[in-house]
């Protein structure tokens, strides 16, 4: 239960909270990332958009190269999705940028190419949720709008003892009211700026910085002396594992074969190695599809790359085409030189998978057995 819910805040609990946070931030708030520097909505959009389940020094790379090649909304409607996918990857959770397009391609299309600053018209957008709407319109356009991201989830459990997993409709409900009515009626993109901060800087998941905290005197969980309790954890279970054997064929000039993915479903419009079926020979695949018969086969060390729901178990092979295949004979497969496989979209196992392809003796010297 929450110790405090927002009918129970006074006006003055409020604007204390606020204050505090905005004096802690003028002070030590993060001033200097570059979507703050000439925050429109298409800027503050794609950050907000990169920053979902990423760090930001992972981001900040992302987002530089991102605006050198789209600097404005128009080019990324314009743009190919593999020029978009390929500037993404790495990045990972790869739907955030086929929806980022999406979007563009509808404010383009629906609204002439002017970011919409009515709260309900931009979460009809895809990838848009409420709190990071509320994020691009109180940060870029300086409504009073509210943010819930993990950081302010986060914080407000804790200084609230909100009990309960965010991830509960009813939980997240009071998460919601809370921040609303903390939320002060002038400087709000400061305060949620600042709010973002703290989570993201001080009330870390583990190990927070009370002693730092401009809020400590109101916190409830520290003054339990249990600042990590709160927020609940996700109910665990047991995360699903599958199995892909993914196929490194060669050409004899030692270019690989890559194959577009379907624009839904796992890895979505990115170029991947062709994943052979359960019980598939390798060298049948390769007679049935490219019609060439496989000089050598070998397996690579296994691995596993996690999603956000389930683990891929890959167990890659690399082999050597006896001949040169004939073309291929559609737009989703392609051959390309794994030491650079140009602007392609490819997530980061299958990139992985190219750098150790190149590296390969037996393709360095051309050996045939």
């Amino acid at each position: 239960m929450c110790t405090d819910g927002p009918h129970s805040l006074t006006s003055a609990r409020r604007e204390q909270f606020a204050a505090r946070i905005l004096d802690w931030s003028a002070r030590h708030g993060r001033t200097d990332l570059p979507w703050q520097h000439d925050p429109t909505p298409y800027r503050v959009w794609v950050s907000e958009i990169m920053l979902q389940q990423t760090r930001v020094s992972v981001v900040i790379p992302y987002f530089d190269r991102f605006m050198q090649r789209f600097p404005d909304l128009q080019r990324l409607a314009e743009a190919d999705q593999d020029a978009v996918l390929h500037l993404w990857s790495g990045l990972g959770y790869y739907a955030r940028a086929r929806n980022l397009q999406r979007a563009a391609r509808i404010v383009v299309s629906d609204h002439g190419g002017r970011f919409p600053e009515q709260l309900e018209t931009v979460r009809t957008l895809p990838g848009i949720g409420r709190s990071t709407a509320g994020a691009i319109l109180s940060l870029a356009c300086g409504q009073r709008q509210t943010i819930l991201d993990g950081n302010v989830r986060r914080a407000l459990s804790r200084c609230f003892a909100v009990d309960g997993w965010p991830g509960h409709r009813a939980v997240l409900e009071q998460l919601w009211a809370l921040a609303e009515g903390l939320t002060p009626h002038t400087r709000v993109a400061a305060y949620n700026q600042a709010m973002m901060d703290l989570g993201a800087t001080l009330c870390t998941r583990s190990r927070p910085a009370c002693e730092r905290c401009p809020v400590a005197g109101q916190c409830v969980a520290l003054a339990r002396g249990q600042p990590c309790a709160y927020p609940a954890p996700k109910p665990r279970r047991e995360v699903p594992a599958r199995a892909a054997r993914l196929l490194l064929v060669h050409r004899p000039d030692g270019h690989v074969l890559l194959q577009q993915r379907p624009p839904n479903g796992i890895w979505g419009g990115l170029w991947v190695l062709p994943e052979l079926p359960p019980g598939q020979d390798p060298a049948a695949w390769c007679r049935q599809h490219l019609g060439v018969d496989l000089a050598w086969l070998e397996k690579l060390p296994p691995r596993r790359h996690t999603f956000s729901h389930f683990h891929l178990d890959i167990q890659p092979m690399a082999a050597m085409l006896r001949h040169e295949p004939a073309a291929v004979a559609d737009d989703t497969s392609r051959w390309t030189n794994p030491a650079s496989p140009g602007a392609l979209g490819v997530p980061s196992p299958v990139q992985r998978l190219l750098r150790e392809s190149a590296a390969l003796p037996r393709i360095q010297s051309g050996e045939d057995e």
